[in-house]
């Protein structure tokens, strides 16, 4: 496993460099509590769901810190082996910067062990990086099963901070969409799509399984397809099916994409059947697709030989 620094970063719901001011209360707390830890050297362990903005939360905390000059380096718990400690990994944490163990709970034992050695060799030599940590598991429980160390776990949680998930974060949603609509935009060369009044409140009611790396997925996908006219066709039926009730059932992004994906070729295909007055062979030259395939997706989307005529 190879660790990495600041170029991994972009991975991240928001990118290195970029943050969105809450207006959540929740979210206010949290901010409070990363401008303390900023201050102090305490080791950090970041909770939260996947998609909460955790990496982001840690690169905050390096940057508001002493160590800002230094590196920020981030480590893939999930693709660790033990002796990565005593490599690459380990120069990594001997450093004067911070470090980042993402979802520290997917060690196996043998790597935990390699990390709880190599934090009391630092300890002993007196050099050793900030450690920030991640999980979305309950550690604690990890603990009591014994599927977690429980001396590494009082090392790496000298403070703990939940992060809280983008439904309990409702007053957060339109600055953060504004915000990634206008990073696409950017990113492809395209002017920023105004969303209706009724999108943009069934974003605020939508329950969010994804957190912020799902709200960022469509507003992409509105941006790419040119507005939320054609996008939110595909993805409508889905977010109203989790937001009408308030818990909502989970759908994935991959259903919401392939209805989007479903809408979009449908809009397509009609369109290059109402340019050619119908002409199959001429749309689906137009459309860069043989003749079969066209004849099959007519079928999929329900469109008959006789609306053709």
């Amino acid at each position: 496993m190879k660790a990495c620094e600041d170029s991994r970063l972009s991975d991240s719901p928001l990118s290195s460099g970029t943050f969105v001011e809450a207006t959540s209360p929740n979210m206010r707390a949290v901010e409070a509590m990363i401008r303390q830890l900023s201050e102090s050297e305490a080791p950090v362990l970041l909770l939260g769901e996947a998609g909460t903005g955790k990496r982001t939360a840690a690169r905050r905390i390096h940057e508001g810190s002493g160590r800002s000059g230094h590196s920020f380096g981030v480590i893939d718990c999930a693709k660790v082996v033990a002796e990565n400690f005593q490599g690459q990994d380990g120069d990594l944490l001997r450093r004067e910067g911070t470090v980042l163990l993402e979802e520290v709970g997917d060690l196996n034992s043998a790597c935990q062990l390699g990390l709880l050695d190599l934090l009391d060799q630092n300890r002993e030599r007196g050099t050793r990086a900030r450690l920030i940590c991640t999980s979305n598991r309950d550690l604690e429980s990890d603990v009591r099963t014994r599927r977690f160390r429980e001396d590494l776990y009082y090392r790496i949680s000298g403070v703990c901070l939940r992060l809280p998930p983008l439904r309990q974060r409702r007053e957060d949603i339109p600055q953060l969409m504004t915000f990634f609509l206008s990073k696409f935009a950017t990113d492809f060369g395209c002017p920023v799509p105004m969303l209706s009044e009724g999108t943009r409140q069934l974003f605020v009611s939508y329950s969010w399984p994804g957190n912020i790396g799902e709200l960022r997925d469509d507003a992409k996908a509105i941006v790419v397809l040119g507005g939320e006219a054609l996008a939110m066709r595909g993805l409508r039926t889905i977010l109203v099916k989790s937001g009408s009730a308030h818990q909502g059932e989970q759908v994935s992004l991959k259903e919401a994409g392939r209805a989007a994906a479903r809408e979009a070729q449908r809009e397509l295909i009609l369109g290059a059947l109402a340019r050619t007055r119908w002409n199959r062979r001429r749309a689906a030259q137009d459309l860069k697709i043989s003749y079969k395939s066209l004849l099959y997706k007519l079928k999929q989307i329900g469109c008959t030989e006789f609306e053709a005529s």
